[in-house]
């Protein structure tokens, strides 16, 4: 069996995925596609990085959807669709499961979210993994990271509740799958510890692929 080159990171909002993400990429000396995913999105759909950041694993909002259905609909609008480069989340989609199949091809990756757990789900050397937290510890990490209490709080209970849609829509699963995670951990108990706790789980799974 080929032994673990990719490792996926699913998080609830809040929970510290993209410090973690990044300490075990550092301590893996692994590719970290992180913010690092949304820029080549941009990159090949050759928009704004802010565009693709707020229409990453979430819907479009109804106006948007309505005005991507008045513009297709229109002979005039359909030859102008793609030089008004209309990026919305069916577009973002394609070009992210791209991105994270080239990434896992390439191997000794970390990836966040962006649905990189359900594309690569039947990738035998993937490891999957859940962040969660409760709710005061994701208050915390957002407030120390500049975060108002009140916007942290609506952060929440909002994003998590769009990423589950998305997956949904996009993948026909609820999120989170827990079926699909090779781990779920609550990163309350610290960064290092997170990490030294998914290394040690890929270990442990790595010898039990070895017999």
């Amino acid at each position: 069996m080929e032994p673990v080159r990719i490792i996926t990171v699913e998080r609830e909002f809040g929970s510290g995925a993209a410090a973690i993400a990044k300490l075990l990429a550092e301590r893996l000396g692994w590719t970290l596609w992180d913010q690092r995913l949304t820029t080549e999105i941009a990159r090949m759909a050759q928009c704004d990085l802010a565009q693709v950041a707020k229409r990453e694993e979430r819907m479009d909002p109804l106006y948007y959807r309505l005005l991507k259905s008045f513009l297709l609909g229109s002979f005039e609008g359909s030859l102008n669709v793609h030089s008004l480069k209309f990026v919305d989340t069916d577009v973002i989609f394609t070009l992210t499961k791209q991105v994270v199949n080239d990434a896992a091809e390439a191997g000794n990756c970390v990836l966040v979210g962006r649905g990189s757990a359900f594309f690569l789900e039947n990738q035998s050397n993937a490891f999957h993994v859940f962040l969660y937290a409760p709710a005061q510890e994701k208050l915390r990490r957002l407030m120390q990271s500049g975060t108002e209490r009140a916007e942290a709080a609506r952060l929440v209970e909002t994003v998590d509740r769009e990423r589950a849609e998305f997956i949904k829509k996009y993948f026909g699963k609820e999120w989170p799958s827990r079926q699909l995670y090779d781990l779920m951990i609550n990163s309350k108990i610290g960064d290092d510890a997170v990490v030294q706790t998914i290394l040690n789980t890929v270990a442990i799974k790595e010898r039990l692929k070895a017999g």
